[in-house]
C-alpha cells in the first residue's frame, strides 16, 4: 500500500444527510478534529524541532476536541466506529495561536514526516489536508461569485442564490507519472531508466517524469505526450502500475511504466533542467531527497520512488 492511501475509516455517514450535521458532531462526546494550518498538520512529537531535523518513529498525529478550535470551518471526514472525525481550517489564525492548540505538538509539512507515520495516520492527515485546501479555494461560486455555503459535512459547497444554484464538489487534479525503461536499446545491452530533474529541486535529485492530464486525453495519451515534451523520447507498451492520492495540494498520481522506442534525449519544454538514462547499478546506492549525495532519488513516501524501486527489484 502506497503512503497516503488505505484509509479504513468510513467516509460515508448518515450525519452528512442531516441539516444539523455540525451541531450533531459537536454534541458527540467522542468527536475529534484534526486542525490544518496553512497546509500543515498538527503532529505530536515534533514541536520545537528544527526544520531540517529528521523524523523518527515516535511521531503521531494530534487530534483535539471540537471546542478547542472555536468557530473555525469544519469538514466531516467520516466516522471512526461511530465517532465523527473532522478537519478544521485554522489557517487564518496567527502562528502563535495555532501552536497554542497543543503543548506537545506543532504544525509540520506532512511531506517532511509522512514516511515516519503509520499508514492510517498518514492517510487521514493527507485527507484532512486535501479537503481543507479544496474548501479554501472554493469559497465563492464559480458562476456568479457569491460566497458559498458548506453543506453535507463539507462534501459540497452551494451558492445561496436560488437563481444561480451553483454546486461544487471536491475535485482532484489527475496527473500521470511514469518510469520509462530502455530494454536492449543501448549498445551494451544494459537496461536503463529515464529520470529527470527540475532546476528548483535540491542538487543531485532525479525523479520520474510526470504531468497533468489535459481535457480530451486518455491517461495513456498523457503519458506519451508528457514524455515526448519533457525528453523527446518516444514510448510504447504503457502499463499501469499503481495510483496514489497526493494532496500537495490536490492531485491524484496515476503511475505507469513504459518502454522507450528511442534513446536521444531532447528537452523541448524546458520544464527539466536535465534528463539522463540510469542503469540499475547506478541507482542501487543513492541518497534520498535532501541528502548530501551526488545522486538522490525521490522521498520514500512518493509513487515516484515506488515506480523506481519496482523496476530495480525486477532487474
Amino acid at each position: 500500500m502506497l503512503p497516503y492511501a488505505g484509509l479504513r475509516m468510513r467516509r460515508t455517514s448518515t450525519l452528512r444527510d442531516r441539516s444539523d450535521w455540525l451541531e450533531a458532531c459537536r454534541a458527540h462526546p467522542e468527536a475529534r478534529v484534526l486542525p490544518v494550518w496553512q497546509g500543515k498538520n498538527l503532529i505530536a512529537g515534533w514541536h520545537g524541532r528544527p526544520d531540517d531535523a529528521r523524523p523518527d518513529r515516535s511521531l503521531d498525529l494530534q487530534s483535539l476536541r471540537l471546542e478547542a478550535i472555536g468557530d473555525a470551518e469544519l469538514v466531516l471526514l467520516g466516522v471512526d466506529k461511530e465517532a465523527p472525525v473532522l478537519a478544521a481550517d485554522v489557517s487564518d489564525w496567527s502562528e502563535e495561536r495555532a501552536n497554542g492548540l497543543s503543548r506537545d505538538a506543532g504544525f509540520v509539512d506532512l511531506r517532511k514526516v509522512g514516511p515516519a507515520l503509520g499508514t492510517q495516520e498518514a492517510a487521514l492527515l493527507s485527507y484532512a489536508r486535501g479537503m481543507v485546501y479544496w474548501h479554501r479555494t472554493h469559497r465563492h461560486c464559480g458562476r456568479c461569485g457569491k460566497a458559498t455555503d458548506n453543506e453535507r459535512g463539507g462534501m459540497l459547497r452551494r451558492c445561496p442564490d436560488a437563481s444561480c444554484a451553483g454546486v461544487a464538489f471536491p475535485r482532484i487534479d489527475p496527473a500521470v507519472i511514469v518510469l520509462v525503461v530502455s530494454d536492449g536499446l543501448h549498445d551494451d545491452g544494459v537496461a536503463r531508466c529515464l529520470l529527470g530533474r527540475a532546476a528548483a529541486w535540491p542538487v543531485g535529485v532525479y525523479s520520474t517524469l510526470a504531468g497533468f492530464v489535459e481535457p480530451g486525453e486518455s491517461l495513456e495519451e498523457t503519458v506519451a505526450r508528457e514524455v515526448r515534451e519533457e525528453s523527446g523520447i518516444g514510448i510504447d507498451n504503457i502499463r499501469y502500475r499503481a495510483s496514489q492520492p497526493w494532496p500537495f495540494p490536490s492531485s491524484m498520481m496515476i503511475g505507469f511504466h513504459a518502454t522507450a522506442r528511442t534513446l536521444d534525449i531532447v528537452r523541448h519544454d524546458k520544464e527539466l533542467e536535465d534528463a539522463c538514462w540510469f542503469s540499475a547499478e547506478e541507482l542501487r546506492d543513492t541518497g534520498t531527497w535532501g541528502d548530501d549525495r551526488e545522486l538522490c532519488l525521490p522521498r520514500h513516501d512518493s509513487i515516484a520512488r515506488y515506480l523506481i524501486e519496482l523496476w530495480l527489484n525486477e532487474q
